[in-house]
């Protein structure tokens, strides 16, 4: 108990280091529909002082497109530049927030041999996770449900993460035979002992209680919830950090990690994770 609790104090740490950036994946979900609107891919919700963009392929589990990502890319810039517009928020349709890239159609262009595309779409990607990591306003990511790959890059850089009891983290990539990308070696590189490590290289889950043990995630509330958060949030006419983040902390719950969490196995995790090279790690 007592090294769980050094964990969730070490989160603190984490959250500094962070968001610094303020001042300034992968997933085997195919394509199952190549003919839909690219523009519907990603929804917006206006409100008074903020903007939603709604990640909107709930049939792939919201898996990450080109179209997605440069149209993430375009409206955060305008949105960005408008000074009507005070703050930000992200989620996902349906079931999953994000989980991760359309891996399928990336492996189908490299067979074609459009290697360019590919190319085109990751410059895509990493350019938007470098606007996400250097936002001058305040951003809200809404991880409910399946929040995998480089769903990391594209929301753990916002100053506010907020999950719920539906929420299932993982960077699966090297199941996939990648690496963890979109900025996952900052983010993980910066938990505790080890943890990032065993992450990347195992594809461990994470529910939204660990998440917010180990830092990776600001506030917690049940999937029930959700909807009077997001009003809330759409009513503000401030964009002030601080009234942001006890809209946040109002629905909020005050949750630790139960007995079969990972957290409680971070001495082991050390222990293994802790040596230079793969195969030293599995020989331990």
């Amino acid at each position: 108990m007592q090294r769980v609790k050094a964990v969730v104090n070490a989160r603190h740490s984490f959250q500094r280091v962070v968001f610094l950036s303020h001042q300034r994946c992968f997933s085997a979900q195919p394509n199952y529909a190549p003919y839909e609107d690219f523009q519907d891919q990603v929804l917006v919700e206006g409100r008074a002082k903020s903007r939603t963009a709604i990640l909107n392929r709930p049939f792939a589990l919201n898996a990450l497109t080109a179209s997605m990502a440069s149209r993430l890319k375009r409206l955060y810039e305008s949105w960005e530049e408008n000074p009507d517009i005070g703050f930000v928020l992200m989620k996902g349709r349906g079931r999953a927030f994000c989980s991760g890239v359309d891996a399928v159609t990336l492996c189908d262009l490299l067979n074609e041999g459009k290697i360019e595309e590919c190319k085109s779409f990751f410059e895509t990607l990493y350019k938007f996770v470098y606007l996400q990591g250097t936002y001058l306003k305040p951003h809200v990511a809404i991880l409910d449900g399946v929040t995998m790959g480089c769903e990391g890059g594209i929301s753990l850089p916002g100053m506010f993460r907020l999950v719920t009891d539906k929420t299932v983290f993982a960077n699966p990539e090297t199941q996939l035979g990648f690496h963890p990308g979109a900025g996952a070696s900052f983010y993980l590189s910066r938990l505790p002992g080890y943890l990032g490590e065993c992450l990347a290289l195992t594809g461990e889950k994470l529910n939204g209680v660990e998440m917010i043990a180990c830092g990776l995630a600001t506030h917690y509330c049940l999937n029930a919830r959700l909807a009077w958060i997001e009003e809330h949030l759409g009513n503000l006419m401030n964009d002030d950090p601080t009234v942001i983040e006890s809209s946040l902390a109002q629905y909020g719950d005050l949750v630790y990690p139960d007995r079969s969490s990972i957290l409680h196995r971070i001495d082991t995790i050390d222990k293994c994770f802790s040596h230079e090279t793969v195969e030293e790690i599995i020989d331990s």
